[in-house]
């Protein structure tokens, strides 16, 4: 049997390593070494996939790709395992963080639903969020990154706590909101995941905002136009590290400086840059937990 080879737009999807990114890198390190397929494109093993993964990760930790591309996987591993990520992913894996991780490598989604369910209606709303499905998120990512849990278990880990996240968001009782702040919840082009989004709009409804979500990947002009036309105070952004460091940062600036200078710009996630080049007038949001306070410190300004 031909073994399995993914598209260079596949590995990107995947990794999160643009494609200009593995171009240069094949000319520049002589890795990856991708084949090519019937038509001349290139096609990348599955060994090479898995290891520009740890790559990703790395860089995303801080080290630079001349240090880490040449490296053998075997090492990649150790400095992945040393990462402050992967030390508060293994402290956080409680015995009941670890039986959802079961139940999903057992491909049981119905009962990888309803224990979500249960434990949002045991904990409430705020504390799933921020004591289940935020470890369990880490969790499931090093798994990933690991090679132990495949993409589609990691797919459908999001699509479930989805679901049970946008049911829980139905049942905030209506009495709870309150006309202000109108928060306005989206990712930039070249952001592809949405579930940071949702747990955001779930901590924000509890606090009475007025949430609009426009999904992933929405231009920044038409953020603007979006925030004009809804009448929003804050605009909130979610990233996850698959972004281009220098394009997060670009998006931003140019993100402030269209929108209206009392809209707020609230930036989150787990992108380093946030926090390593913070972007002048924009609010970078470092846990889900801070976004009682800052809605109240809105309030009270």
């Amino acid at each position: 049997m031909k073994p399995i080879t993914l598209s260079i737009a596949a590995v990107e999807r995947d990794t999160g390593l643009s494609k200009d990114t593995l171009r240069v890198w094949e000319r520049r390190y002589g890795y990856p070494l991708p084949e090519r397929d019937a038509v001349g494109e290139r096609a990348y093993p599955l060994d090479q996939v898995e290891k520009l993964r740890i790559v990703k990760r790395l860089l995303d930790g801080g080290h630079r790709p001349g240090r880490v591309v040449t490296l053998p996987v075997a090492e990649l591993q150790r400095l992945s395992d040393s990462l402050p990520a992967a030390q508060r992913a293994e402290a956080a894996a409680s015995p009941d963080l670890r039986a959802y991780l079961v139940v999903l490598r057992e491909h049981d989604v119905d009962g990888l639903r309803r224990m979500l369910a249960q434990a949002q209606m045991r904990l409430g709303l705020a504390r799933f969020v921020s004591e289940v499905i935020s470890p369990l998120n880490t969790l499931v990512g090093e798994g990933w990154m690991r090679g132990q849990i495949e993409i589609f278990e990691e797919h459908a880990y999001t699509e479930s706590v989805q679901v049970v996240l946008r049911q829980a968001i139905a049942h905030v009782p209506d009495a709870v909101a309150i006309d202000r702040p109108r928060v306005l919840l989206s990712t930039l082009p070249g952001e592809p995941h949405g579930l940071g989004l949702l747990m955001a709009e779930a901590m924000l409804a509890i606090d009475g905002a007025r949430c609009l979500s426009l999904g992933v990947q929405t231009p920044v002009w038409d953020l603007v136009l979006a925030a004009q036309a809804h009448r929003c105070d804050i605009v909130a952004l979610s990233f996850t590290g698959c972004m281009n460091p220098n394009a997060v940062t670009a998006g931003l600036a140019e993100l402030r400086a269209k929108l209206p200078a009392d809209v707020e710009l609230w930036a989150g996630g787990l992108a380093p840059v946030l926090h390593r080049r913070p972007v002048a007038g924009v609010h970078a949001v470092a846990s889900f937990n801070e976004l009682p306070g800052r809605i109240a410190r809105w309030r009270a300004r």
